[in-house]
Order: C-alpha cells, then sequence, then structure tokens
C-alpha cells in the first residue's frame, strides 16, 4: 500500500517546477528524463524518445515480464533512444503484448517563464502550480503506483508499457502513431489526465478538429467607392451564421466561431477575413457530414464577387463506450468501493490522446490521475487528499488485473 504521500509531494515540487510547455523542448526532456531514472530504478526499461519531425522528448518505460510479452524492449514501432533519435520507425514490428498501457503527456500549455512567476505551491489541501493538474499529477500518479507494486512484488506479474509524449497540447502530432501503435499492442489503456472532483473518471470524450475558413473580396474605399468593392468581413458574417447552425445538442456536435480577423483600416472594404472554428463530436458517424459541409461553403457565397477557402478537418476521433471498456470501468469502480471511495465516470467534450487508443478498440478509461480542475488556467488545482486514493486504486486495479488473468 501507498503511504509515502511526503516523496509525492517531493517529486511533485520538482517536475511542477520544471518549465514543459509544448515548444520549450528542454525543458519537456528534463521532465521526461526524471522520470526514465526513476522508472529504471523500479526494473523497467526506460528511454527517451525524440518523435517525428519536431523531435518531440518521449518517454517510455516498459515492464518486460508478464503474460504475453516478448521482452522487446521497444513497445511502439520507435527503436531507443541510444540506436536512433530521429523518430522514424525501425522497420520491425514488435509482436510483445501489453496487459496495460500507461499515457500521458509532459508539456503544459503554459509558456516558458511561467514558473519563475507561480512556484509549485501548498495551500490547505491544494496544490498549485504550471501544470500541477493537467497533467503532471497524473503522471506521479502513474509513477508511484508503480513503485508501490514493484515493493509488494506485484510489477513483475503484470505487463506495462509507459507512454509519456511531448506534444499532446499541440495536438500530438509528432507521438501519434507511437502512441496507436503501443495501444494495438495492448489490452487496455489508462489516460492519466486528471480525475474530475468526486472522483470521476472519463469514459467518454467528444472528438474533434478545427477548421479556418477565409472568405477573399475586393477592396475599395468605404466611403467614395464601396459599390467597387466585395466585402470578406460580410461574406464572412454570412458564413458564420451558417457554421453557428452545425451546433446539434442531440447528436453532441458542436460547432464554435472562436477566433475572427478581417479588414485593416476603418475606411477600406476589406479584402479578406479569417475564422478559426472548433468542431466536436460525440459521434464517429459525425465526422464525414461535418467535414462535408465544411468542403461545400466554398460553393455557397452569399456576396457576388466573393471566395470562400477551408482548411482543417476532425483530426481526434471520439472516445466512445464499448461493452469492453465499460467492463473495464465496472473493476474499478468495484476496487473502489473495497477501498470506501464512491468511483463514478462523466462524458466530456473536452480531447485527450484517449481518444486516439479508444478508437483502435483497445478499452480506454481516462481521468485516472489526481484529483483536481481548471485545466489551462492559473488557477489550476489538485486536491492533495486524493494522492494515496488514487495511487492505491491504480496498484490495486494492477493487482486485480493480475488475478483476474486480464
Amino acid at each position: 500500500m501507498f503511504k509515502d504521500t511526503d516523496l509525492f509531494l517531493k517529486d511533485f515540487q520538482t517536475i511542477v517546477n520544471i518549465d514543459s510547455s509544448s515548444d520549450h523542448l528542454p525543458g519537456i526532456e528534463t521532465v521526461a528524463r526524471f522520470f526514465q531514472k526513476r522508472f529504471s530504478a523500479i526494473g523497467l526499461v526506460a528511454d527517451v524518445l525524440f518523435q517525428g519531425d519536431a523531435k518531440a522528448p518521449c518517454l517510455q518505460a516498459v515492464s518486460g515480464h508478464g503474460r504475453g510479452t516478448t521482452g522487446n524492449k521497444n513497445c511502439g514501432n520507435n527503436t531507443k533512444e541510444n540506436t536512433k533519435k530521429d523518430g522514424k520507425e525501425d522497420g520491425k514490428e514488435d509482436e510483445a503484448v501489453y496487459d496495460l498501457m500507461f499515457l500521458g503527456h509532459m508539456d503544459t500549455v503554459f509558456p516558458f517563464g511561467e514558473v519563475e512567476k507561480r512556484q509549485f505551491s501548498i495551500q490547505g489541501d491544494k496544490a498549485f502550480g504550471p501544470g500541477v493538474c493537467d497533467m503532471k499529477g497524473g503522471l506521479l500518479v502513474a509513477l508511484h503506483a508503480l513503485e508501490t507494486l514493484e515493493k509488494e512484488g506485484a510489477l513483475k506479474k503484470i505487463s506495462i508499457c509507459v507512454a509519456f509524449n511531448g506534444d499532446e497540447e499541440t495536438g500530438s502530432i509528432a507521438s501519434k502513431e507511437w502512441i496507436r501503435s503501443t495501444a494495438k499492442k495492448s489490452r487496455n489503456v489508462f489516460v492519466f489526465e486528471p480525475c474530475r472532483p468526486g472522483y470521476k473518471m472519463v469514459s467518454q470524450r467528444k472528438g474533434g478538429g478545427w477548421f479556418h475558413v477565409t472568405a477573399t473580396g475586393k477592396e475599395a474605399h468605404a466611403g467614395a467607392d464601396p459599390d467597387k468593392g466585395v466585402n470578406a468581413v460580410v461574406e464572412l458574417a454570412n458564413q458564420i451564421v451558417a457554421i453557428d447552425k452545425l451546433n446539434d445538442p442531440d447528436s453532441g456536435t458542436s460547432a464554435q466561431v472562436t477566433v475572427v480577423n478581417g479588414g485593416d483600416k476603418v475606411n477600406i472594404i476589406p479584402n479578406q477575413a479569417v475564422a478559426a472554428v472548433d468542431v466536436r463530436i460525440a459521434q464517429l458517424g459525425e465526422k464525414e457530414k461535418v467535414e462535408r459541409f465544411f468542403n461545400t461553403l466554398c460553393d455557397n457565397t452569399v456576396l457576388p464577387g466573393a471566395k470562400v477557402s477551408v482548411q482543417g478537418k476532425i483530426d481526434r476521433p471520439p472516445m466512445e463506450t464499448t461493452q469492453k471498456s465499460l467492463a473495464l470501468l465496472d473493476l474499478i469502480i468495484n476496487e473502489g468501493k473495497k477501498m470506501g471511495v464512491n468511483v463514478t465516470s462523466i462524458a466530456t467534450g473536452g480531447c485527450s490522446d484517449g481518444n486516439f487508443t479508444a478508437a483502435l478498440g483497445t478499452p480506454t478509461i481516462d481521468g485516472m490521475g489526481i484529483v483536481g480542475a481548471n485545466s489551462h488556467r492559473q488557477d489550476e488545482y489538485v486536491e492533495l487528499s486524493s494522492i494515496p486514493v488514487m495511487v492505491n486504486l491504480i496498484a490495486n486495479v494492477c493487482k486485480a488485473l493480475i488475478a483476474d488473468g486480464s
């Protein structure tokens, strides 16, 4: 049983006080090296990988023991750091099958220098700091759960692949295929995004993507020759009204215009205007409908002479429940009951890398990290009382999987 909350808090302070915004690769690598050392100390084969053209630092740690494993050090489709650092496939398929994939991200949304402004701090039962909730607390839950299993002699009985990427907040562009490849080799996936207050796990997430709609018109003097111009802002405004009609609460589809730019000077008819649209879908079947709608906007201009172009797509599938994922959730709920914890689940509109793993058919439960709220905000926090609860819950679920033979 996990009891060393003081060590957890020491680790917490260490990694939260490392700036690791998605564009600050040295900071992300520093976080990865912290976990590499700790996972190696309990017998996992831990490596720092540099994924894709962006060389995004990612941490991979493999427990090579347990049923169905080959002992291959690489759980995804990339070679380890000391043989190849270019993030490309090595051409050799790993045949290992892992009982569990522990998935999380080391990058945060906060820019370099944020730590200097507000370092890790504790106020009552809450901890604050950049990324404390999303999701450095969750990464430590995964680490301390595995350390607990190792102390109890259970880690050697289960095969686990830890995959912490460094570019989730910017879409996991470099690490996406690595994550998918690892999930294909895993029986179950735990995503260590924050658990919601009240011990609510995440069993469903919306999928989504971004679209950029550009309206092009013709400049003219707004006072002397307005009839010679084509107002791109007006054209875009009409397109925004059409986009707004995509919102459908019944199907779970939302289309929110979030950023609009157009025009240059108050006395000039604008010749260009651009809108950014955040789209979320709860059902995979909505993907084709939404993309078809945006692709037809260029054929449905309102002003004579105006043109419309669209870039974007739905690039994260929804995380939908399956019989297997619900069975995994039931196991977690039952283990919570044994601990006196009332675990429930929710659906959310936010995306995570769990969207990718669930879409492959691998049972995925999200929100397995420390309890917290206000992600992406300066008042982001976690509940310190949830540390032993979540670490022991994860460890107990792993032991239940061992006993069940899953």
